[in-house]
């Protein structure tokens, strides 16, 4: 059986017509460039029951998924607890996700004229983007450092999480 893609493309703000995706025919572009062709795409809300589940799908098909959006640090970005829950496992901070986060919040405040402030309660909440799944590795983050993370299937595949902004996502996919 050959390798199979598939895409799940995550928000509120596209099924509302609020946001156009734009993610569908870039990830397209992508595999195309590879001599690859995407097999299916999932548009999904933020609902937590019907992320999970279409989650839970990935993560049991040998596919190579490409997730985008929910990622963030908004009360509607609930891709990681889905992700976690989806795959039985708690959500840990990963210690390398922390330092790039914290590197650039440094970046930030130094661009600022301020000085960092690692215990203020934004920068505190910032950390939160770095909470994955336990075991999961990160996706590098040439935008502004604050990686994504990819989870093992458990039928061979894999899940790859990056934001739903497309000048993050797609050099993270890329």
């Amino acid at each position: 059986m050959d390798l199979q893609f598939g895409a799940i493309i995550i928000g509120d703000e596209i099924l509302s017509g609020k946001r156009a995706d734009k993610h569908l025919s870039k990830v397209i572009e992508l595999l195309a460039a590879r001599g690859l062709s995407l097999s299916y795409a999932e548009y999904v809300g933020d609902d937590r029951p019907r992320l999970t589940a279409a989650l839970e799908r990935a993560f049991d098909s040998a596919s190579v998924v490409f997730s985008f959006g929910g990622i963030g640090a908004t009360p509607d970005d609930h891709t990681r607890q889905c992700a976690a829950q989806a795959l039985g496992v708690p959500l840990a901070l990963h210690p390398q996700a922390v330092a790039l986060i914290e590197e650039r919040m440094r970046d930030v405040a130094a661009e600022k004229g301020e000085v960092f402030e690692p215990g203020r309660p934004d920068n505190v909440h910032r950390l939160q983007m770095g909470n994955f799944p336990q075991g999961a590795s990160i996706i590098a983050n040439p935008f502004n450092k604050i990686p994504g993370f990819s989870c093992a299937g458990r039928a061979g595949g894999a899940v790859h999480f990056v934001p739903g902004f497309p000048v993050m996502a797609w050099p993270m996919v890329e």
